[in-house]
């Protein structure tokens, strides 16, 4: 079976800095990854890479074993991809029935205002509310979306994400700015979706979190992956140390 996703020696540099430098990996379908790394390390530009809203310098991008380099988002998105945000990025002043809707509407179509008024709702409006009740939103279908508070708008980016029907979900720091319990839920709610077959990549500063939900933790510093593998080992590397808490201070953690 072709990876769910394999990235060949991509690189991109923006004014003459390079945000990611030769970057190799695999991942197969209905692994469970946590791409961490320091600020500045480049994972969300690799994010953008994988999803097409960043066309790298050098190398491929291969989902589902097709060659998806060049091809835009939307061409993405049928191949099976789904990306959320960090910043959280609905239709506001939509209710959340008519987010998902119109997310599950665009999967087949070209047209985001077509896929609002032209395909059949019914069918879309059904699937729509069984996906906000699946992430936890039941009871919100007809709220704006701008009135949702931070975790329910956490949810319903992953909501417009399990529109597109993927095989593979990108995660952009979906625990960014939620208290404890917020973010246990949301983990709660994406390790399920994994369970149920989903490919999942997640980029995320709450280690905690990552540590407890990822089988296979990928670091990135300077543009480079520096570590890859099962978590504990990584979290033990000594590269993966430096680059985290420095050099004088990793020595001091590994004695």
């Amino acid at each position: 079976m072709s990876p769910a996703i394999a990235l060949d020696n991509v690189a991109v540099s923006f004014g003459g800095v390079r945000a990611v430098d030769g970057v190799t990996i695999s991942i197969a379908a209905n692994e469970f990854i946590g791409l961490i790394g320091p600020n500045g390390a480049g994972k969300t530009t690799l994010v953008g890479i994988i999803s097409g809203k960043i066309r790298p310098d050098r190398g491929r991008v291969m989902l589902g074993g097709k060659d998806m380099t060049g091809r835009p988002t939307a061409a993405r998105a049928r191949q099976g991809l789904a990306l959320t945000h960090q910043i959280v990025r609905p239709f506001r002043d939509m209710a959340v029935l008519d987010n998902v809707v119109l997310a599950a509407g665009y999967r087949r179509t070209l047209n985001p205002l077509r896929a609002l008024l032209h395909v059949d709702r019914r069918r879309e409006t059904e699937r729509a509310i069984g996906i906000i009740r699946r992430v936890g939103l039941g009871g919100t279908e007809h709220k704006l979306a701008g009135s949702l508070p931070l975790g329910q708008m956490k949810r319903l980016e992953v909501a417009r994400a399990l529109a597109l029907d993927p095989q593979v979900i990108l995660l952009d720091e979906p625990l960014a700015g939620l208290n404890q319990i917020e973010a246990a839920a949301q983990v709660e709610t994406i390790a399920a979706l994994h369970a149920e077959g989903i490919t999942i990549l997640l980029i995320e500063h709450n280690l905690e979190e990552v540590m407890r939900n990822c089988r296979r933790l990928v670091v990135m510093n300077d543009g480079l992956v520096i570590a890859d593998g099962e978590p504990a080992t990584v979290m033990a590397d000594a590269a993966v140390l430096e680059a985290y808490v420095g050099k004088g201070r990793a020595e001091y953690a590994r004695h």
